[in-house]
């Protein structure tokens, strides 16, 4: 069985005039434990909509999200709330670091919603990053990519099955990109998590065994 099994998945928003405008129909998906799958697709159709559903965050209008055997689309806000923490890591594009608390303080942040604080795994991920002598810094000391860096840490903290990254190169240099892409597929082959990342960007997608074009999967032109 797959870890993600999409199964006629729509999601509309509501426009200024009042019309439902659709955003997501997509009649299937899956994605197997510590598969690595890119998804690319233009900014604006529906991408970051689709994560967000898969991540809980939105409910669908119809279809069923089953996540290992459990369907998401079956839980209140609450408990999507809970399953994300414990189950899922996300690296949103721009990173939502917490501007008053140092790397290390929002990691173990990000712990307090999953299993438990725990300091020696969060000191290790960093470590692991590079961000050693930058525990203590908070984001606005902190360089762009090494924002991304304590971002991956916070996502892959609680020991995640799946790592949903949304175009999380897309502030980078191209150097920097590839060491990022580089670091967020090594440790998750390292954490047994599977990964699933959505870009634009042709060099990041070549490195990806598999990719789905993101036109192919839904079949709403125009998302937002």
């Amino acid at each position: 069985m797959p870890l993600l099994q999409i199964t006629d998945l729509e999601k509309s928003y509501r426009s200024p005039d009042g019309e439902l405008q659709p955003v997501l129909n997509i009649p299937a998906f899956t994605l197997d434990e510590c598969e690595q799958v890119g998804i690319e697709g233009t900014s604006g159709s529906g991408k970051t909509t689709f994560l967000n559903v898969i991540a809980g965050i939105l409910r669908p209008d119809s279809g069923r999200v089953l996540f290992d055997g459990t369907d998401l689309t079956a839980l209140s806000e609450g408990q999507r709330d809970a399953f994300r923490a414990k189950r899922m890591g996300y690296v949103f594009q721009t990173f939502q670091l917490l501007e008053g608390y140092t790397a290390l303080e929002n990691v173990l942040l990000g712990m307090l919603f999953g299993p438990g604080r725990d300091r020696e795994h969060a000191e290790h991920l960093l470590i692991e990053l590079g961000l050693a002598d930058r525990m203590r810094h908070r984001p606005s000391q902190l360089s762009i990519g090494q924002q991304q860096r304590v971002a991956l840490a916070r996502a892959l903290a609680n020991r995640p099955q799946l790592v949903l990254a949304d175009e999380p190169t897309g502030n980078l240099d191209a150097h920097h990109a590839g060491e990022a892409l580089t670091l967020v597929r090594k440790l998750c082959r390292e954490y047994g998590a599977a990964l699933l990342l959505v870009s634009h960007d042709q060099d990041v997608l070549g490195q990806f065994e598999r990719v789905v074009r993101f036109s192919d999967l839904n079949q709403v032109g125009g998302a937002v």
